[in-house]
């Protein structure tokens, strides 16, 4: 007779009426889920939908149109492109993304790979990718190549086991607060263009009682359609201008539309000297991922039972899926640039819901969304973007942050990471302060004992290195001129 904890999921589900609690059936879900890995996962079998898998679901593909229209109109702009076009590559990453990597990768194939979403911080450099003769084809190729590489020698989770409790929270802290700075800011800057600077300054003060309203009560997870459909109606109520420009409609698949001389990007196919501007790019792009991954993953853990190991991401996985997603997606015209997708994994961990569902209903959203178009648009309204990405991302990773540096050593180790990361940016903030604290020259000095020289020195050093080196090269290290032109 087989262990309670060895028998398949279906065997050992309850009803949510057997718990007194609907947290306490969310939690017994989380710790008797075991997702198969690159194997055929099905509903009801192996997992189940919920309601509260329309939250990450919703937030997620928010989250997709604003990053995705952010990085195609930033290309766009570096390449001389229009409106029409910016619309069209949009749709094509939607619908192309959703459909292979996040319902059918994601939700069924490896529930354990987080969805791959865009990769915000690398959008600053566009302009300078595009005057140094980066071509977005050969750029997604070398970040895939270098992606699996570091999958398959499991470089991720080895940065994620090496990366002290202190290093993270640091991270997080400083992403939450510039995070939520910058988006306070922009409302703000928003009520002022129009001349109706109050509307801004009420949008952010009503939210904020309705987001401390609902960690009160419990229902954080809750935040995002709340609070985002609460900025619209307030924004509206008192005059502030909207209207729908984005009709119905499919874009092409075609890749040689998209690479062709005369058509969508207008670049043709990458030759040789595309492959070599965009090295240095694909070689940041990639290094920056850790940090994002390892935050993502830290929310898992901080939200779910310690018995749902089996649930987290795996970090190796979701290398995969973000290097497979890169290739494929840009081959068919898209120009994103992908990292694992936190405006879908931090409200999923705060909602105590695993990847595969969420997945699911966010693919189906997300293509609704693109050929619909028009929902497009209230996506990415000033009011509702900003405060979807507030209390939906920047809020819950300045509070997990701080939870997580209660400890003196782990404050220490926190505040350096910050101080490095304001000098520079997050990747070497993280990289420096991993390599300080695991040769115990901050914080714990006894933690260094218990790592091997690999761990220790090798590890921190190698990454603090190549990163440090692309962002000379691109010219994001302050004071430093680009070594490219």
């Amino acid at each position: 007779m087989q262990n309670n904890e060895t028998q398949p999921y279906s065997k050992r589900y309850k009803p949510a009426r057997e718990f007194s609690r609907r947290s306490d059936y969310l939690d017994h879900e989380l710790s008797i889920m075991n997702p198969k890995r690159w194997r055929l996962n099905l509903p009801m079998r192996d997992f189940r939908f919920e309601i509260e898998d329309l939250i990450p679901a919703i937030a997620g593909t928010i989250g997709l149109v604003v990053m995705c229209t952010a990085v195609t109109t930033a290309f766009a702009s570096a390449y001389g492109l229009d409106k029409n076009f910016i619309i069209q590559n949009v749709r094509v990453d939607m619908i192309a993304v959703s459909l292979l990597f996040v319902i059918l990768l994601s939700g069924f194939i490896n529930p354990r790979a987080n969805l791959p979403g865009i990769h915000g911080p690398m959008m600053p450099l566009i302009p300078l990718m595009a005057t140094s003769g980066t071509h977005p084809l050969a750029l997604g190729a070398l970040i895939a190549v270098f992606g699996i590489i570091m999958s398959i020698t499991k470089g991720g989770s080895r940065l994620v086991k090496v990366t002290s409790q202190g290093v993270a929270g640091g991270l997080l802290v400083y992403l939450g607060a510039i995070g939520t700075i910058a988006q306070v800011s922009a409302v703000q800057k928003w009520g002022v263009a129009m001349g109706k600077g109050y509307i801004g300054v009420l949008v952010l003060f009503i939210n904020l009682l309705l987001y401390a309203f609902l960690a009160r009560v419990g229902k954080r997870w809750l935040a995002i359609p709340l609070c985002s459909g609460c900025a619209a109606v307030v924004a509206l109520v008192f005059g502030a201008p909207f209207e729908f420009t984005t009709g119905p409609g499919l874009p092409s698949f075609n890749p040689m539309y998209w690479w062709g001389a005369e058509t969508g990007w207008k670049l043709g196919m990458p030759g040789v000297t595309h492959f070599i501007a965009s090295l240095p790019f694909a070689i940041l792009a990639v290094a920056m991922w850790s940090p994002d991954f390892l935050g993502h993953r830290i929310f898992q853990e901080m939200n779910y039972p310690q018995k749902a190991r089996n649930v987290l991401m795996n970090v190796d996985d979701t290398i995969v899926n973000c290097s497979l997603r890169q290739v494929v997606v840009n081959f068919l015209g898209s120009g994103c640039i992908t990292s694992s997708w936190g405006t879908y994994m931090i409200p999923a961990a705060i909602a105590k819901r695993p990847i595969p569902a969420g997945a699911i209903l966010t693919g189906i959203l997300s293509i609704i969304v693109a050929i619909a178009g028009f929902p497009m648009d209230i996506a990415v309204w000033r009011p509702v973007l900003s405060i979807a990405l507030l209390v939906g991302v920047y809020l819950p990773l300045l509070e997990a942050g701080m939870e997580m540096t209660r400890d003196t050593k782990d404050t220490k180790a926190a505040g350096i990471c910050i101080f490095s990361s304001a000098i520079v940016n997050p990747v070497f903030g993280w990289a420096l302060t991993m390599l300080l604290d695991n040769t115990g020259m901050i914080a714990d000095r006894e933690r260094p004992k218990k790592l091997n020289i690999v761990d220790r020195l090798m590890i921190p050093g190698g990454a603090l290195l190549v990163s440090t080196v692309a962002m000379a090269i691109v010219g994001m290290i302050p004071g430093i001129p680009a070594l490219i032109k």
